[in-house]
C-alpha cells in the first residue's frame, strides 16, 4: 500500500495511524463538534426560554466571573477535585504496577487472578458504583470499628496520622480503578525481551537493578499512558463532586449558560493538568525512543 501510495517509511507509519483514528474523527465531527460549539456559544450569553426556544443575550464573561466570585461550592469543590487526583493516582499507578509485576509471573491461575482484578472495571462502574458508594462499600470498616484513630494518635501526631488514614481508606477505591491500568502495564512487560534480563543477570545485576535499568525505562510509555488515563478517569468518575454539580445546576435548576461556563472551566483545568503530565514525561519518552 506504500509503495503504491510512494510514501516513505516514516510517512506509511503516520497514513496508519490516521486510518485507525479515522472512524473517532468522524465521530467527533459528526457528534461532540456541534454539542461543543453551542456548550461555548451558552457559556458567553445569558439564556431565557422561549415558545421558540432558547434566546441569547451576549454576556460576555459574567459566568465565568460568577463561578470564581458568586459561587460559593464551586472554587472548594475544584480544589478538593484536584486535590484528590494529585494523591490517588500515583496510589493507582504504584498498585498497578506492583500488582502487574506480579501477574505477569509464571504461578498456576495467573488467567484467573488478571480477571478477578479487572472484574472491578466491569461493575463498579456507573450506577453501580454510585449505589456502592453511598452504601459504604468503598470504605474500609476496620477504621471505624476499632478506632484507630484515637488509638495511634498515643504514638502518631495528628497531623501525619489524619492524612495517612484518610489514604488507607481509599486502598479501595484504588483497587477499583487499578484494573484497565494494570492489563496496560502486563501487556508492556510482556514486550520486554528476556535476553535482556539473562544479559543483566549475566553481568552480575541484581533483580532490583535489573528493574531500575531495564524494567522501568521500557515501560515508561505505558507509565505515561496509565498517567494520563488515570487522571481523565479521576476527574470524570461518578463521584466526581464538582462534576455533580455542574450536572444539578444544568439539569435541575435549568441554569445551561452558567452550567455550561463551569464545564468550559473545568476543561481547561484538565488541560492544565494533562499538559503538565505531557511536559514531564517528554524528556523520559525522548529518550526511551532513542532521540534524547
Amino acid at each position: 500500500m506504500g509503495k503504491k501510495l510512494g510514501l516513505s517509511m516514516r510517512g506509511r507509519h503516520i497514513f496508519e495511524g490516521y486510518s485507525f483514528i479515522s472512524i473517532w474523527i468522524i465521530g467527533f465531527l459528526l457528534f461532540m463538534v456541534i454539542p461543543l460549539g453551542k456548550s461555548l456559544y451558552f457559556s458567553l450569553n445569558n439564556l431565557e426560554s422561549s415558545k421558540e426556544g432558547l434566546k441569547a443575550s451576549y454576556a460576555g464573561l459574567t459566568h465565568y466571573r460568577a463561578a470564581f466570585t458568586t459561587d460559593v461550592d464551586f472554587v472548594p469543590l475544584l480544589q478538593s477535585t484536584v486535590t484528590t487526583m494529585l494523591s490517588q493516582v500515583p496510589l493507582i499507578l504504584i498498585f498497578a504496577m506492583f500488582s502487574a509485576l506480579l501477574l505477569n509471573r509464571h504461578f498456576p491461575g495467573r488467567t484467573l487472578f488478571r480477571g478477578i482484578f479487572f472484574l472491578p472495571v466491569i461493575i463498579a462502574s456507573g450506577a453501580i458504583l454510585r449505589e456502592l458508594l453511598e452504601q459504604g462499600a468503598a470504605q474500609l470498616p476496620i477504621f471505624y470499628q476499632y478506632d484507630l484513630f484515637s488509638k495511634l494518635n498515643a504514638f502518631i501526631p495528628e497531623d501525619i496520622l489524619e492524612p495517612l488514614l484518610e489514604y488507607a481508606d481509599s486502598l479501595t477505591l484504588v483497587m477499583w480503578d487499578s484494573g484497565v491500568q494494570i492489563l496496560i502495564f502486563i501487556a508492556g512487560l510482556q514486550t520486554i525481551s528476556p535476553a535482556l534480563y539473562e544479559a543483566a543477570r549475566c553481568d552480575g545485576a541484581t533483580k532490583w537493578e535489573s528493574f531500575w535499568k531495564i524494567t522501568f525505562p521500557m515501560i515508561m510509555p505505558m507509565l505515561f499512558v496509565n498517567t494520563l488515563y488515570s487522571v481523565v478517569n479521576s476527574f470524570t468518575k461518578t463521584d466526581n463532586q464538582i462534576m455533580n454539580h455542574i450536572m444539578n445546576n444544568v439539569f435541575k435548576s435549568n441554569n445551561y449558560a452558567y452550567g455550561s461556563a463551569m464545564g468550559w472551566i473545568y476543561f481547561i483545568v484538565i488541560s492544565v493538568v494533562l499538559a503538565i503530565v505531557f511536559f514531564i514525561f517528554r524528556k523520559s519518552l525522548s529518550a526511551t525512543e532513542g532521540r534524547g
